[in-house]
């Protein structure tokens, strides 16, 4: 299936992105493919989502991986306009039943925590305006975590409840990440697992 005309609505976007082999990032009526991904990041990724998957059972919350859609746009959706952010998170959690945008069940609402693997074709745009969108228009969000490949390194933003946003970074194998919201932890050793970075570097 070829790519659309450039400028799409969003309900232009979701028929031909339910009916398309491969995934595309939607923003503001332009859609972008997915690249392919590295081993490291496939690793890390299932890693990751392995410990939140385990750590929230018999909780109200519940882990997702990356063949979820996010909304992230004005919450007076109108299917001809041509804006918003749909975006494929590598894990989504959600806190309590999905709400979802239609009776499809596939473009979630409401993100409690979000997860990146970050990569250097995505780095900028994880960092820049896909967090922007988040903060702006996905108020469930509390916790947006970034995931280096290349050493270890995990950054955790936090939303406060007066809104403010919150930064840690943390370093090295034994460091671990608090997500009071979920009730979970994220240890590096266990997300790096399997991660040669002296391999990754020499890429």
């Amino acid at each position: 299936m070829g790519l659309p005309k450039s400028i799409l609505t969003e309900d232009e976007y979701l028929a031909f992105e339910r009916g398309a082999e491969d995934r595309h990032i939607y923003v503001d009526g332009e859609i972008f493919a997915m690249a392919g991904e590295s081993g490291a990041h496939s690793d890390i990724t299932a890693n990751a989502f392995a410990s939140l998957h385990a750590q929230l059972r018999g909780t109200p919350c519940r882990a997702r991986t990356k063949d979820t859609k996010v909304r992230s746009g004005p919450s007076s959706r109108s299917g001809k306009r041509r804006a918003g952010l749909y975006s494929y998170p590598d894990i989504v959690v959600i806190r309590a039943e999905p709400e979802y945008l239609d009776a499809i069940g596939d473009v979630i609402l409401n993100p409690k925590v979000i997860v990146e693997a970050l990569s250097d074709s995505t780095e900028a745009f994880d960092r820049g305006l896909k967090f922007a969108r988040y903060q702006k228009y996905n108020p469930t969000l509390t916790d947006y975590v970034l995931v280096s490949q290349n050493q270890p390194q995990i950054e955790h933003f936090h939303r406060e409840q007066n809104g403010s946003w919150t930064y840690q970074i943390h370093e090295g194998l034994k460091a671990i990440v608090k997500l009071p919201s979920i009730r979970c932890r994220l240890r590096a050793a266990d997300v790096y697992e399997r991660i040669d970075f002296d391999a990754e570097s020499n890429k």
